[in-house]
């Protein structure tokens, strides 16, 4: 993957197979000013959505349409993208061991604390 760059609003990648919870994501990512990338159902269609393109930075669920996150998650670890994993399926334990620079939290979470992960994650990369 390589990095191409970008002068607009913060590009934030959604990779959430639950409808509603990808909706809720999305809005609270463009209220932030954010541009979303996706919501994204399927890691795969992500992957592919992300080539020659990284995104600022993911928000992730672990089990997605086609299986797990992590060939993702590890793609884009690879590239020093910073992560947010919105998951019922991880603890913040397993994830800090995979995925020590990673942020996880459970779903559904308050927006109020999902947005403080966003802006920690923004600051890793500025």
């Amino acid at each position: 993957m390589a990095t191409q760059i970008d002068d607009g609003p913060p590009k934030v990648l959604v990779v959430e197979d639950e409808f509603i919870i990808a909706l809720d994501l999305s809005e609270t990512v463009r209220d932030l000013g954010y541009r979303v990338e996706g919501p994204f159902a399927c890691r795969d269609h992500a992957m592919i959505a992300i080539d020659g393109k990284l995104p600022d930075l993911a928000i992730l669920d672990v089990m997605t349409a086609d299986g797990e996150v992590f060939p993702l998650a590890d793609a884009l670890t690879e590239a020093g993208v910073p992560i947010i994993f919105h998951s019922g399926h991880v603890t913040e334990k397993d994830v800090a061991e995979r995925y020590p620079e990673a942020q996880a939290v459970s779903k559904p979470c308050p927006p109020d604390q999902l947005i403080a992960m966003i802006e920690r994650a923004r600051e890793l990369v500025h």
